[in-house]
């Protein structure tokens, strides 16, 4: 019964969804899509020295958006729903990254400074500002604290502790208490300090990945064309409809929302504390992250994990890195394990960075916060990381799928609310 109500609660996201990128592409001409414009607001300067700089929003939003589910997510929607999940992810991009510009666009125009001179903005803020509903910004607010602090820190936390297992016997608590201190010593810094950190890590982690990916690859270059091909025909498996290509397609879907966060609006919280010259740079620059997860990443590791023998693997309570695990060992053998053990807890350690800030953001939306506020929510931060590391995957994973789904409800209809504001923001740029 849980599932079929997570099912109807996505299909009725995902057309949210769908439905808003159609439209936002077609009245902005398909500007997700102008590469060339999204590197130019990239390599902007900030405003101010001291200030956030869009290279920096852009890489604590992409600190959100490729964790775990970029290395573990994808692989287990292929587990699941079979490799044409690829196909509707990309998809998920290419129709839907737009919606990534105009709640960026939003944060931007309804954002405010706090007490540190630091741009706070986000979905709670457009929807109390331009909506004038405060109750469903605090609801929103609400569930982002519970849906990362509590959901998206934990999934990041267990995969990283079941993917060292797999390669050493170390007690799960001892790894969550070690992620928990590497936490607390960034988050004790503030958003500047997890700006920094992002910043430096984000790149090095992201193009050593994908050098593993690409060695794999190139290494086996009959395999590429069908593997293509198994992608198009899982996509379209029209002759088992019901069970088949609709479960493929929601899968697909449901894996693209969550892993880059399209639709969700929590991209536009990084993005609000770009100090960037006009509303629309900052959105330029939230759709490339977007490109980055769904179309990069996406392909590279379904491509590695379809290369490999991986559905003949048997696995109860499947977090998804096992198979990513399987992949990499069957390309490159023993070290292949190791290098993605590290590089998911650098990702992974990455998204909770972000993951902390965005619950802090809303925090201090709901309610005027005192130094014993923020420090009551650093040590929570700290106590869902070790928690997280010992809890059932299952459990964590429904929770997340849950919240997500209501996330994305709630924000696309905001931007529904607010479509005309994006519009006119973006023609007093042309």
């Amino acid at each position: 019964m849980l599932e079929l109500l997570i099912q109807a609660l996505w299909i009725v996201a995902s057309i949210m969804i769908f439905m808003g990128g159609i439209y936002f592409s077609f009245k902005l001409r398909f500007l997700h899509l102008n590469f060339v414009k999204m590197w130019k607001a990239i390599s902007k300067k900030p405003n101010k020295k001291d200030s956030i700089s869009a290279f920096q929003s852009l890489t604590m939003s992409l600190a959100g958006r490729i964790g775990v589910g970029s290395l573990s997510g994808i692989a287990l929607a292929i587990y699941l729903g079979g490799p044409g999940v690829l196909f509707w992810i990309w998809m998920t991009s290419i129709l839907c990254a737009i919606m990534a510009f105009a709640e960026s666009v939003l944060a931007v125009v309804f954002r405010r400074k706090d007490s540190g001179n630091i741009y706070r903005g986000g979905p709670f803020y457009y929807i109390k500002d331009g909506m004038g509903n405060k109750k469903l910004a605090v609801i929103y607010a609400a569930i982002i604290i519970v849906s990362f602090i509590g959901g998206f820190l934990t999934v990041q936390v267990n995969t990283v502790s079941r993917s060292i297992n797999d390669i050493a016997n170390i007690n799960p608590i001892i790894i969550g208490v070690t992620i928990a201190a590497i936490t607390g010593v960034t988050i004790f810094g503030g958003v500047k300090k997890i700006a920094n950190v992002t910043e430096k890590l984000i790149p090095i982690v992201t193009f050593f990945y994908l050098a593993v990916c690409a060695y794999i690859i190139f290494s086996n270059i009959p395999m590429i064309r069908p593997v293509f091909n198994l992608v198009l025909d899982s996509a379209f498996n029209f002759r088992s409809f019901g069970a088949g290509v609709i479960s493929t397609l929601l899968i697909g879907m449901q894996k693209g929302i969550f892993s880059s966060e399209v639709g969700l609006g929590t991209g536009s919280i990084a993005a609000a504390t770009a100090d960037t010259e006009t509303a629309v740079d900052n959105g330029f620059v939230q759709v490339f992250g977007i490109h980055i997860e769904n179309i990069l990443f996406a392909t590279i590791t379904t491509f590695v994990v379809c290369m490999s023998s991986y559905a003949s693997l048997v696995i109860g309570d499947p977090n998804g890195i096992e198979i990513t695990l399987y992949a990499f060992k069957y390309h490159i053998g023993a070290i292949g394990p190791i290098l993605i053990t590290i590089t998911i807890t650098l990702f992974a350690l990455a998204t909770v960075l972000a993951g902390y800030y965005y619950g802090e953001s809303s925090l201090k939306f709901i309610k005027k916060t005192s130094k014993a506020d923020i420090m009551i929510l650093k040590l929570i931060t700290m106590i869902s990381i070790v928690i997280g590391s010992v809890m059932s995957s299952s459990v964590i994973w429904t929770l997340v799928n849950v919240l997500v789904g209501i996330l994305a409800i709630i924000n696309t209809y905001a931007l529904f609310k607010l479509k005309d504001i994006v519009i006119d923001e973006y023609n007093a740029t042309r």
